[in-house]
């Protein structure tokens, strides 16, 4: 009888670990391994997780470099749009997940799998980012979820590896940590309460810069390419670069509240002293070089995309005409903006740009103008009221006429 093929997303976790062993023992099953690394795994950690996966029961496993993918496919708009869930959160779980689920499904077809398997729960948001593309990309195969469906704890789970002869620490597992190019997320007990703030101990990087620092993120086209005047082949390499710089002084921090596709509020830790930096002074040369009305609609489009990117829906093609508009207001967002850094928090200086808007040609706010007269204003501002001054007298007039008529 054939066995079965199937294809596990693999972490190196406590949820992932499970499920490999539980399909790494079945004989009736052929399990493959594979890692979506997003910037979250150095090669020593990568190397850890391909023998945990083979000691697991895997007879393959794969690492996928997805770093450069996951900015083209998807950061790229993020910041383009701006995008802060909820005005907190820069979606870095939301946009890793739905570039992690395609490979995973375009590893599952090269190698024929019957099924797919991933180690979401049945509480969160993954399980619907998984399984939507999963089943968008790889139809025919089966989607198996074995902590979801049969509502294993944490302990559970901890317990069955022990039997198994795989160590888990139990400390580190009471804490959910998803690290990426794009931010960190942190899960653990004081975020499943309305009130309750992690602990020092509980944040991966921790506070080890205490002296204020400049620093100059350089955009052309609304991407960055230099940072303190180093220049970068491509935008993850400046990302890293802002992280290291920046991720010392804790910045970035905060605890995200929000919907749920499944429809029960949420609340997640994280920290993105990059994204958070990087998104900030983007919107600060927005500001200067686009016109009121490009801003306008960049903010209506950018919330619905990246609420439709959170909600696992990346192969929308309405994702792909939006991401053509944010694409092209971009054409003169290039200059340079200042930031100076604090612990745990940061300062947005100013901008120079070629394309700046603000250009003292045209005038200095509340004080001088050179490209028009009072005059110019006096007619301008006639006109610009007029339909609202209509109203009110029709308003006055028919009231009058009521109070006649009574």
């Amino acid at each position: 009888m054939k066995k079965k093929k199937i294809v596990l997303a693999y972490s190196g976790g406590l949820d992932t670990t499970y499920c490999a062993c539980r399909y790494g023992a079945d004989a009736e099953l052929e399990l493959y391994t594979i890692t979506v690394n997003t910037g979250g795994f150095s090669d020593e950690e990568l190397q850890q997780i391909e023998t945990k996966a083979l000691k697991s029961g895997a007879i393959k496993h794969i690492s996928v470099d997805a770093t450069v993918p996951l900015y083209d496919e998807c950061l790229r708009y993020l910041v383009y749009g701006n995008v802060l869930k909820n005005q907190t959160y820069p979606l870095s779980v939301s946009a890793e997940r739905a570039i992690q689920a395609k490979k995973v499904a375009e590893y599952a077809l090269e190698i024929s799998a019957d099924v797919i398997a991933h180690g979401s729960t049945g509480a969160g948001n993954d399980q619907v980012r998984f399984d939507m593309i999963f089943t968008a990309t790889h139809p025919n195969a089966e989607i198996w979820t074995p902590v979801r469906d049969e509502e294993l704890s944490r302990e559970q789970e901890i317990a069955y590896l022990k039997e198994k002869g795989i160590d888990i620490d139990a400390k580190k597992a009471q804490y959910s940590i998803n690290q990426g190019i794009w931010g960190t997320s942190v899960g653990g007990v004081e975020t499943l309460n309305s009130n309750g703030y992690l602990p020092e101990s509980a944040w991966p990087t921790q506070l080890s810069k205490n002296e204020p620092e400049e620093l100059r993120l350089s955009f052309k086209k609304g991407e960055l390419i230099s940072v303190n005047g180093t220049k970068y082949a491509h935008p993850v390499d400046a990302i890293k670069a802002v992280q290291k710089i920046a991720g010392p002084f804790a910045i970035g921090r905060d605890i995200h509240v929000g919907d749920t596709i499944i429809g029960i509020k949420g609340r997640v830790g994280f920290e993105a002293a990059a994204p958070v930096l990087i998104i900030k002074a983007h919107h600060l040369l927005e500001k200067h070089t686009l016109t009121k009305w490009q801003l306008s609609w960049k903010d209506q489009i950018s919330a619905f995309y990246g609420n439709w990117l959170h909600e696992g829906q990346l192969l929308d093609p309405v994702m792909r005409d939006m991401e053509a508009f944010l694409t092209n207001t971009q054409q003169s967002v290039t200059g340079t903006v200042f930031l100076r850094l604090y612990p745990y928090r940061y300062e947005l200086l100013g901008i120079e740009s070629d394309y700046d808007l603000m250009s003292s040609d045209f005038g200095k706010y509340g004080e001088t103008n050179s490209g028009w007269t009072g005059n110019d204003v006096r007619g301008f501002t006639k006109i610009a009221g007029n339909q609202t001054g209509i109203w009110k007298q029709v308003q006055l007039k028919a009231a009058i006429k009521g109070q006649d008529n009574g």
